[in-house]
């Protein structure tokens, strides 16, 4: 037996990160309600026995409500730190000279080691060196295999194993430890849907994963480094996703090159045609406070009228007073502003030309001839989920069915764009497309009799990657009388969506 949830108006996808705040059945079912789309399970905090009862509570949604789930693990990455202090910690003078070196003793107030051979490796003169979150910094002006000599222009006090960011130099160090590659492991045995990679500095970097995953989920690759955007396309390339990480982003460079970096990195992804989720402090001050400040408000419209696939929320909904709340906010913003009768120009400033392929030109021609005939929804047939993510690219006005014989497949797409995914059977011919697009779209609620809706797939149905039909249906209204034969993969399985918000006023607008 399903359980009735208010639809969802729109198209910009939430992703809540769980956490003490939100890790019980209940409290993930309140944030489902609230408006999550999925859910992010960060690999940095807690061990994996942990994580296996929040995964199952994820996935138990799945009957309660008939949606497929998508859950995202978070690798946590190398972390760079400084090493023990005799003291416990340390004052640092602006302009009084500081070394880093090899050498394990317990530093002082001029010296401290720094476990980290790839950094002495890869260190130059004039190099910043970023302390505890860039609250200090260091200069190098001398380095040797052993040693690192620095200025510190901004000084502080510094403790024990505090962090080290190095946003000048690009480290001989690999994305994967031995804690992520088991994590790895132990996310794709759970069947997560995306696992997200720390630490990208190169397109190399991702390879490793890649190979590890086996196609067992998709791939995320977090821009947090100033290395990664030197080779910004091709590390798209080479991945499923993308997560705007403007935290580290905001530590290793300017706070005023986060914004126009920000939009870069979502145009890119986008015109690439991967998903691409905005994080990090977009509601900060909803960890304590019940609501957010104008200026949040701001930065998560600001990515919802940019065209983000997703936005994600961090410690709001993880370890805050307010998961609940934080997420039902952001819900509302995103609802409010993708019905400002601006927001679809804004989201098409970003031009996405297409492929000169069969598939691309489809999803181009879905999208403006549902704009032309005043459709209601675009209905596609998919196995591995790339006619659903084209059609995506394109932002088109309407919904995005997305029918797939493949769960993986339905979950994934949960960080898609526009996207309402149901698991079902597959078809075997035109004419049962036809007829399953128009009973599926009656069933989600999604068109009533005098819709028009959009049909796309690839001939020979069961091929991935053969999208070349485009057909515009008329829904008669009789569609499912007397219709006997199964329909969902599994039992029950249902997507509700309410047909008036979705069409949008007439015209195709929204």
């Amino acid at each position: 037996m399903t359980k009735a949830i208010r639809p969802r108006s729109r198209k910009v996808r939430i992703l809540a990160t769980l956490g003490p705040a939100s890790n019980t059945v209940e409290m993930i079912e309140q944030l489902f309600e609230a408006g999550a789309d999925a859910f992010r399970v960060n690999m940095s905090h807690g061990d994996q026995a942990s994580k296996v009862p929040v995964i199952a509570a994820i996935r138990s949604l799945e009957k309660r409500y008939g949606r497929p789930t998508t859950i995202l693990a978070d690798l946590q990455g190398p972390k760079l730190r400084v090493g023990k202090f005799a003291e416990g910690k340390v004052v640092l003078e602006t302009g009084q000279q500081f070394t880093l070196d090899r050498d394990p003793t317990p530093g002082d107030a001029t010296r401290v080691e720094l476990p980290h051979r790839e950094i002495f490796e890869a260190a130059h003169e004039d190099a910043r060196l970023l302390l505890d979150d860039g609250k200090m910094v260091l200069r190098v002006t001398s380095a040797s295999p052993d040693k690192l000599v620095t200025r510190v222009e901004v000084g502080g006090t510094l403790s024990n194993s505090k962090g080290l960011n190095v946003p000048d130099m690009v480290l001989p160090l690999a994305a994967l430890t031995e804690k992520d590659r088991s994590d790895l492991a132990f996310a794709v045995e759970q069947r997560v849907d995306w696992i997200a990679l720390s630490f990208v500095q190169r397109p190399e970097d991702l390879m490793e994963a890649r190979r590890l995953i086996g196609g067992k989920a998709a791939l995320l690759a977090k821009i947090e480094k100033p290395s990664a955007i030197t080779r910004l396309e091709e590390i798209v390339e080479q991945c499923d996703g993308v997560m705007v990480a403007r935290g580290d982003l905001g530590v290793e460079l300017p706070p005023q090159s986060v914004p126009p970096l920000q939009k870069r990195i979502v145009e890119t992804a986008r015109r690439m045609g991967r998903p691409v989720i905005v994080a990090t402090q977009m509601l900060e001050s909803m960890i304590d406070s019940p609501s957010p400040t104008r200026a949040e408000v701001s930065d998560v419209a600001t990515a919802v009228y940019d065209g983000a696939d997703a936005i994600m929320l961090s410690a709001e909904s993880a370890a805050g007073k307010w998961p609940v709340e934080s997420v039902a906010m952001m819900n509302s913003i995103a609802d409010a502003v993708e019905r400002d009768p601006a927001h679809g120009d804004r989201v098409h400033f970003t031009v996405t030309r297409p492929d000169p392929t069969t598939a691309d030109a489809l999803a181009e021609a879905a999208k403006n001839i549902a704009r032309t005939v005043s459709a209601v929804a675009i209905v596609c047939f998919t196995s591995s989920g790339s006619t659903a993510r084209r059609i995506a690219r394109e932002r088109p006005t309407v919904p995005i069915m997305v029918l797939t014989p493949k769960i993986e497949t339905a979950r994934r797409s949960g960080l898609l764009w526009g996207s309402h995914a149901v698991h079902t059977r597959d078809v075997e011919s035109f004419e049962e497309m036809v007829a399953k697009a128009k009973r599926m779209a009656m069933r989600q609620e999604l068109a009533a009799a005098g819709d028009r809706i959009i049909v796309c797939a690839g001939v020979p149905f069961g091929t991935p990657g053969s999208t070349n039909v485009l057909h515009v249906v008329t829904i008669l209204g009789d569609e499912l009388k007397n219709y006997q034969g199964p329909e969902g993969a599994e039992p029950g399985h249902r997507l509700s969506v309410t047909p008036a918000l979705c069409r949008g006023p007439p015209g195709g607008e929204r």
